[in-house]
């Protein structure tokens, strides 16, 4: 079977930069339900397209087209005393950005910890960086009609997979 929209793909893969240096070892294989579902990149899903088991891609990302450019605007500088004892340097915490409906939450991670500073940085760890994705096809099925009414992939039951 060859990937098309609402196939169910699995992919073995791995993620550099442009220098060749491991970004993601892609220790658990990525599962999603193709045809502009938004679970993988597009540039990625774009060149899936068509393969079959046992196909290789290589594809190289510029930041707009993976997890954004950097934004310095979602780094914030807060005090130390506004957040509970044990909070460490690469938690994550989730927070409204400055300027931001109520609604809208960014998940922050906590960078640099400092006297009575600590530094939020609401960017994704690799937001800013051209990647270079390399996968395997190691798997494609059809995807069953549950699945593309709600748009990703079942996994036992409910639980879905992204």
């Amino acid at each position: 079977m060859q990937i098309a929209r609402n196939t169910v793909v699995t992919l073995d893969y791995h993620v550099t930069d442009p220098d060749g240096t491991v970004v993601d070892e892609g220790r658990e294989a990525i599962i999603y339900l193709h045809g502009g579902y938004d679970d993988i990149f597009p540039k990625i899903e774009e060149a899936l397209q068509g393969k079959g088991i046992g196909e290789s891609v290589q594809v190289k990302l510029q930041p707009d087209e993976a997890f954004g450019e950097y934004d310095a605007g979602l780094v914030q500088i807060e005090p130390r005393a506004s957040f509970p004892e044990g909070l460490e340097v690469g938690m994550q915490l989730e927070g409204a950005a400055e300027g931001a409906d109520e609604d809208d939450f960014v998940l922050y991670r906590v960078t640099d910890i400092a006297d009575d500073k600590v530094i939020l940085d609401g960017n994704h760890p690799l937001a800013g960086l051209a990647l270079v994705f390399t996968c395997t096809v190691t798997g494609v099925r059809a995807a069953s009609a549950d699945e593309i009414a709600h748009g990703h992939i079942h996994d036992h039951g409910d639980d879905h997979v992204h």
